[in-house]
């Protein structure tokens, strides 16, 4: 089953707006802690930290601890909230799925108004601490990531166009130069690289998903690439991303912005991600009885492939600094 470019248009969005989730009962149940931490998507959203606070500890210079913690924390919350704003806008899309249908809202076990205002309060919360405690430029940048992945990609982007996560992929990767610009103050190069390379990795990691869970996407009427351009397409672009991913992640070392910690690992880590990225990529056609194993593999090691990424960006800063020590 395919959709067309514009198949998210007006019409459907409206019609999205006006429904209410699937499998919400007449009286939703009285929502908990923990309903509203589910919110937040812990699970997604530990990457997200993660990368900030590696772009904090690998930025030049230094931070008082409770400053670091501070921004850390606010990018967490900001990440929360936007992640709040999206289930409340996608609680009927998420009632008809089945990797989602579980989540509080189309669980019924909360009210929508209630998941809106919560993910109002952490997202302004979060800018507004960022702004005071930290500087108003990492302020900045964290409300255009919390709008870019709440309303350009949830409300604009992810109904209208199979590049929806390419496009949308900058929400994720504004952490680490928001960490790298809270030590430093300031935009350089690196910082952006950082971003650039998440942004790049961003289409395949998510495609390898989109893949073994596309009939949930057509269920909804949402246009992902394997739904509208095919599995073919789709595999063949994640080949390509990859491919383009691997000399971006080692730019920062060619231009001597890392040490060869850092450059050696972007080289091995990123040749087995274009390895794994070349099997879904090249495959042509599914054995029977097929369950995408090598799709999921290459879900799961995208995953790993970024925190290895970035933890070692964090020890090459260490290992270059106590180079630079014994050398003095």
């Amino acid at each position: 089953m395919r959709f067309h470019f514009a198949y998210g248009s007006s019409a459907f969005i409206a019609r999205k707006m006006s429904a209410a989730p699937a499998t919400t009962p007449a009286f939703p149940l009285a929502a908990d802690w923990r309903d509203f931490f589910a919110l937040t998507k812990p699970r997604v959203i530990t990457l997200v930290i993660f990368t900030g606070l590696c772009g904090l500890l690998a930025a030049p210079g230094h931070i008082h601890p409770v400053l670091a913690f501070t921004a850390i924390l606010c990018i967490a919350v900001g990440a929360g909230g936007s992640a709040a704003l999206n289930q409340w806008w996608e609680a009927d899309i998420d009632a008809g799925m089945k990797r989602t249908r579980k989540r509080p809202l189309p669980d019924g076990r909360m009210d929508r108004t209630s998941a809106r205002d919560f993910g109002i309060a952490l997202s302004a919360g979060a800018v507004i601490t960022m702004g005071l405690a930290i500087g108003w430029l990492d302020a900045a940048i964290l409300a255009i990531s919390i709008v870019y992945y709440s309303w350009v990609y949830t409300i604009w982007l992810k109904p209208r166009t199979p590049q929806n996560i390419v496009i949308g992929g900058g929400a994720g990767a504004f952490p680490p130069m928001i960490g790298w610009i809270a030590v430093t103050g300031h935009i350089t190069l690196m910082p952006v690289l950082l971003f650039l390379i998440i942004f790049m990795w961003t289409p395949p990691h998510f495609w390898a998903l989109a893949l073994f869970v596309q009939t949930d996407y057509a269920k909804v009427g949402i246009p992902m690439m394997p739904v509208v351009a095919g599995e073919r397409s789709t595999r063949r672009q994640i080949l390509i991303y990859a491919a383009l991913l691997l000399p971006l992640t080692l730019v920062p070392w060619w231009l001597g912005k890392t040490g060869p910690v850092y450059g050696l690992s972007a080289l091995v880590l990123g040749l087995i991600f274009l390895g794994l990225s070349a099997v879904v990529g090249l495959r042509t056609s599914l054995p029977e009885g097929d369950r995408m194993k090598p799709e999921k593999q290459l879900f799961g090691y995208s995953i790993l492939y970024l925190f290895i990424l970035f933890a070692m960006l964090v020890v090459d800063r260490f290992a270059m600094q106590g180079f630079s020590a014994l050398g003095s």
